[in-house]
């Protein structure tokens, strides 16, 4: 998909040519899973699917919205003076969500907005759709409207957004990894400190695969916020006796020597994976650096276990990929990436083994779970910006 498809479709939908053209890719954490929200690292980088928008101006005082990803919500009309309404559970909540909130940080709206908008990106797959769509909104009107306003502030919007408006208490990573992202190189940053640094992402002879469950998940409804409530439960049965801000603090010894302050078997297998995925995440990253992809897929792989069985959030649709991919050539690790109970996964495959990796992963996937899965090579992606 490019920027001339929804070009020609805002034609068709609203009688005249669009006067900007818009694209915010999706994302993958290649390692760093549930660690944003508990203080700690996380490895993302942004993927070439992602969600497009033309744009063009109006004289209604309104947004008009129009989604070929939802054609039958239709086009949908948010006047300017309707903008603090309640979210109505439509995609559009999320441009409404960003328009309130970059008004009340003092963004002015002088004119209104045909916008249309198309997305490549499997909704509910773990790639980051609302959180794309969110940083796509963002940097419209950010752009459009002379907001002036720094990428991280961008970010902070959509977390927000997220956060209070949507309902889902997410962490910072997928806002972040979306605007922020640069071609071939993926972001190591501490959700703690919000310091990052862009490293690199050179495989060698391999590539990013990714898996495509196609079982749809919706965090709202998921245990994703559950997860959340129990690892702020376990830091804070560790701080009667120590002096950390987050489990991200924590090293794995410091993390051992202290479980019996938490004392419960649930609460210490979410907070032992938020923890030893943060040493992990950093542990990764140095041997990316390093060259040492044969480390680095490990790391991937325990990453995927601790998931599975610490922190409980795969399932047998995720499990079943992730296992078929082991088992598989020229195969150097693989884990679910994203919030999990659903979604994808992401394996590392040597360039020469993808299409029999993707065959025989595919055919182990539909024989078990009954439906096919649907497999991507991720390219390694720019941030949201404006296009030419």
């Amino acid at each position: 998909m490019k920027s001339t498809n929804v070009k020609k479709g805002f034609i068709e939908q609203f009688g005249k040519e669009a006067e900007h053209a818009f694209f915010a890719p999706g994302r993958v954490n290649l390692i760093g899973e549930h660690t944003d929200y508990n203080g700690g690292h996380v490895f993302p980088c942004a993927i070439t699917l992602g969600t497009y928008a033309a744009v063009g101006s109006n004289n209604q005082d309104a947004f008009l919205l129009y989604s070929d990803n939802f054609p039958d919500v239709g086009v949908v009309k948010i006047a300017f003076a309707d903008l603090t309404k309640e979210k109505q559970g439509l995609w559009t909540d999320y441009f409404q969500g960003i328009a309130q909130v970059m008004q009340a940080a003092g963004l002015e709206y002088s004119h209104g907005l045909d916008v249309y908008i198309s997305g490549n990106l499997p909704d509910g797959a773990g790639l980051s759709s609302s959180a794309s769509l969110e940083m796509l909104v963002a940097t419209i009107l950010n752009e459009l409207f002379a907001g002036n306003f720094a990428p991280i502030e961008l970010v902070k919007f959509g977390v927000k957004v997220e956060n209070d408006y949507i309902g889902v208490k997410s962490g910072i990573m997928d806002q972040f990894a979306i605007e922020m992202g640069k071609e071939n190189q993926a972001m190591l940053l501490d959700t703690n400190t919000m310091k990052y640094e862009y490293l690199p992402v050179e495989m060698g002879d391999n590539v990013i695969v990714i898996m495509n469950t196609n079982k749809r998940r919706e965090l709202v409804d998921s245990k994703y916020n559950e997860r959340r409530s129990e690892c702020e439960e376990a830091l804070a049965r560790l701080q009667k006796d120590l002096s950390i801000s987050s489990l991200g603090d924590l090293t794995e010894d410091e993390f051992d020597e202290n479980t019996y302050l938490i004392y419960d078997p649930t609460l210490i297998k979410r907070a032992r994976h938020a923890v030893f995925e943060n040493v992990r995440t950093l542990n990764a990253a140095k041997a990316l650096q390093a060259g040492s992809l044969k480390e680095f897929g490990k790391l991937i792989s325990a990453s995927g276990v601790s998931l599975a069985y610490d922190y409980e959030v795969t399932g047998k649709e995720l499990d079943t990929l992730v296992t078929a991919a082991l088992k598989q050539e020229g195969v150097l690790g693989a884990r679910m990436t994203g919030a999990g109970f659903g979604g994808c996964a992401i394996a590392i495959v040597n360039r020469d083994n993808v299409e029999n990796f993707i065959n025989k992963v595919g055919r182990i996937y539909r024989e078990k779970i009954g439906y096919d899965a649907h497999f991507y090579v991720a390219n390694i992606a720019d941030g949201a910006k404006q296009l030419s």
